[in-house]
């Protein structure tokens, strides 16, 4: 079967993802912001192109006129989502090929449920802000979806992590801090998985909202915590989340605690290749790619 993917926005997630498609796609094509990212692109087997939220050149034209699968983890503004307003006519019209869209959105839009457990079914009460925005987002592309007739995937991400990205690189530089705020609980999810993920639903051209989380939400310090054993050094000192020295970004993630399930994704037969933070770090570990 053809595999022609589009990605716009492709950052570090769907770098991930480009790397486990290579092998199943016909040809990967994705946006950067700037020529200076384009040989990472092409370092990752996606062919890069410019696009700077406004305008679609006629070369992503053309190449959105052959693809078989659309992927947008591009962010989206108070204005909406910034794909569909430049490329509306092309979405709409002038893709002929398109099977199947794929839309990277956040658990964020979940808000906060007090350490409850949810799923799929869970009422949206985002804060407002970039979650807020996420969930127009993702009514855009929807109702975009439906009038192309075309399967879309919405899925949901936690806390991304990976190499490059994790608590073990925090100790090494010094950033890690361990803040506790009683009852909290965060989820969280290794970028294979994202990109495990999605290329099980482009694969199969599967529809509908997802959770792609691991299966333990756990409190952050706990992750410091196992990060420190692994490496063999002493964690940081505990810091109560009252007198936390945080920006107004950081200390507003604390508002949201919230246990989200995965059970929907594994009904599809996805299999977690890191179920939880400790699986995941001691394979970084010692594979060494913690770095990157």
């Amino acid at each position: 079967m053809t595999m022609r993917i589009f990605l716009f926005g492709a950052g570090y997630s769907a770098r991930a993802f480009a790397k486990l498609a290579a092998d199943e796609a016909d040809a990967i094509a994705g946006t950067t912001r700037s020529e200076s990212k384009a040989d990472a692109l092409r370092t990752a087997g996606i062919q890069p192109f410019l696009f700077d939220g406004t305008d679609v050149s006629p070369q992503i034209a053309a190449e959105l006129a052959q693809a078989t699968h659309l992927v947008i983890s591009a962010a989206p503004t108070e204005a909406g989502d910034p794909v569909i307003a430049a490329a509306h006519h092309l979405l709409t019209g002038a893709m002929p090929a398109l099977r199947w869209i794929g839309y990277l959105s956040t658990v964020g839009v979940y808000g906060n449920h007090d350490g409850a457990w949810i799923d799929e079914t869970a009422e949206c009460r985002p804060r407002p802000g970039r979650s807020d925005n996420r969930l127009e987002a993702e009514k855009e592309w929807s109702d975009l979806a439906r009038q192309r007739g075309v399967p879309l995937a919405i899925l949901r991400l936690s806390g991304i992590y990976g190499p490059g990205r994790n608590a073990l690189v925090n100790l090494e530089n010094g950033t890690a801090r361990r803040i506790i705020k009683p009852g909290q609980i965060f989820n969280r999810i290794h970028v294979d998985d994202i990109a495990g993920s999605l290329l099980h639903l482009a694969r199969h051209e599967t529809g509908g909202v997802f959770n792609v989380t691991d299966d333990e939400p756990s409190p952050p310090q706990d992750v410091v915590a196992f990060a420190a054993r692994l490496m063999g050094v002493a964690p940081p000192p505990e810091v109560d989340f009252d007198t936390a020295d945080l920006t107004p970004m950081a200390r507003s993630f604390y508002g949201e605690n919230k246990r989200v399930s995965n059970a929907k994704l594994k009904s599809t037969d996805y299999r977690f290749i890191h179920p939880d933070y400790r699986a995941a770090l001691t394979a970084m570990w010692a594979k060494g790619n913690w770095r990157r």
